[in-house]
């Protein structure tokens, strides 16, 4: 299975366009400053049991989240503040495909070429992990998807050092 970074995200469920969603947002974390990587860690929860405690958990991890000080951290705050309160697969796929735009948008402003190339293979990656998923348990497909995320963050983090370094 094959994604372009332009085709609507569509997994099946609930489960995976909120895992698609999230997976942009957690890639994308580096741009709040020195938030800690688990940050998220109550929606992926949420997301491996279905749902379960979605909207507390949302205004959980809302909470924790510091103001924004500039227009990358105000994207990031954007994409947590679209998702939807209620688990519901319409919203989730709407806030899937707001996620991955904003997500696009992000690298290609912070480095375009590569790093816009690397965030549209990793959406791909995703997409293809949380289709090709199977259902025998409520984490089936999310470990890969978070380590895809990890080193995504990695490599943001990277960028912006150099960048704050003015290399």
């Amino acid at each position: 299975m094959s994604h372009s970074a332009q085709e609507p995200i569509t997994p099946a469920g609930e489960r995976g366009p909120a895992a698609s969603a999230l997976a942009c947002l957690d890639r994308c974390l580096p741009l709040l400053g020195s938030v800690p990587d688990d940050l998220l860690r109550p929606l992926w929860r949420s997301v491996a049991e279905g749902g379960a405690h979605w909207a507390a958990r949302l205004q959980e991890v809302r909470a924790a989240v510091p103001d924004a000080a500039g227009p990358a951290d105000a994207l990031v705050r954007d994409m947590l503040g679209a998702a939807p309160p209620a688990w519901d697969g319409a919203a989730l796929s709407a806030w899937a495909g707001t996620c991955a735009a904003a997500a696009r948008e992000a690298h290609e402003r912070l480095g375009g070429g590569p790093l816009a190339d690397g965030e549209a293979r990793r959406q791909a990656q995703v997409l293809e992990l949380l289709a090709t998923a199977q259902d025998g348990g409520p984490s089936d497909g999310l470990r890969p998807v978070l380590e895809i995320s990890a080193e995504a963050r990695r490599v943001l983090r990277a960028v912006l050092s150099r960048r704050g370094r003015g290399a």
